[in-house]
């Protein structure tokens, strides 16, 4: 009786938190209710027994990518009024394509439902002595190790695209050379200046 209560208390938070996101005329608002929606998601992954992915949600996405999110609408000088002035002639796109997304959420949800019911027992989601944890990584590095590691080789090219996007070779530009640095010697770096008693530099 307590779990359906406090997954009841969660879920309507946690519905309530997202329609803010997108309702509030703050975006600085919209970020910290952003923030109570993903705690209230964490904790509907405790109640599933997904503890790994609730501490997941917490440390990265409300730890950082939400942190960061705060810190970059509080940073820029955005003027949200002219932003928002033009979007009433996207009103009835954006109506149907969230009316499309509740119908398939209804259709996926029926079909769970139906498909529950026909199987007598469920099974359960870790194997008997194992933890949450410790199966997800078992699976992760040993069933999924080559999709494991094609992910990351993804991200790698991810950070280096951005990385060269936002490079700029300016005229006038001081920039690194690491050759240049380690090929230095003491007479390019240093000059010995003999002043005489009673000259100035």
């Amino acid at each position: 009786m307590l779990q359906a209560i406090a997954f009841y208390v969660f879920s309507a938070v946690m519905l309530a938190s997202a329609f803010m996101v997108i309702a509030a005329r703050n975006p600085v608002h919209s970020v910290l209710f952003l923030i109570l929606c993903f705690f209230n998601a964490a904790g509907l992954f405790v109640l599933l027994g997904a503890e790994f992915l609730a501490m997941i949600l917490v440390v990265v996405y409300v730890g950082a990518v939400a942190v960061l999110f705060l810190f970059v609408v509080m940073m820029l000088d955005i003027d949200f009024a002219e932003l928002k002035r033009g979007a009433q002639q996207y009103v009835l796109v954006g109506a149907g394509v969230g009316l499309v997304l509740l119908l398939e959420l209804m259709g996926s949800a029926s079909l769970w439902k139906f498909s529950a019911a026909s199987h007598q027992a469920l099974a359960h989601p870790t194997p008997a002595g194992l933890s949450n944890t410790e199966a997800l990584g078992r699976i992760l590095y040993t069933d999924y190790i080559y999709y494991f590691q094609i992910a990351g080789l993804v991200l790698l090219v991810a950070m280096i695209g951005a990385i060269v996007l936002t490079l700029r070779h300016r005229p006038g530009v001081r920039r690194q050379n690491i050759g240049e640095q380690n090929a230095r010697v003491m007479a390019d770096s240093m000059t010995v200046v003999d002043i005489k008693p009673g000259q100035g530099a």
